[in-house]
């Protein structure tokens, strides 16, 4: 079976690409603004942060991305 492939672009070198889940991380906060995937742009090395809205996280976690809950502290 062939690896899930997602679509991802770096906004430092405007490059575009494919990676592999293994190639992403996914954070899910209690709220929309502290949930995001992340990466290593392959072209140029930049760590890139982008928010991940229900969709993007249902597509990410159902590839195979590993994922890691953020739990806030009272």
């Amino acid at each position: 079976m062939a690896p899930v492939l997602f679509r991802a672009a770096c906004p430092d070198c405007r490059a575009r690409f494919e990676l592999t889940a293994g190639a992403l991380r996914l954070a899910i906060g209690a709220s929309a603004r502290t949930t995001f995937y992340s990466f290593t742009c392959p072209d140029c090395g930049s760590a890139v942060r982008k928010p991940a809205g229900e969709r993007i996280v249902e597509l990410l976690t159902g590839g195979g991305v590993r994922t890691l809950r953020l739990h806030s502290s009272l």
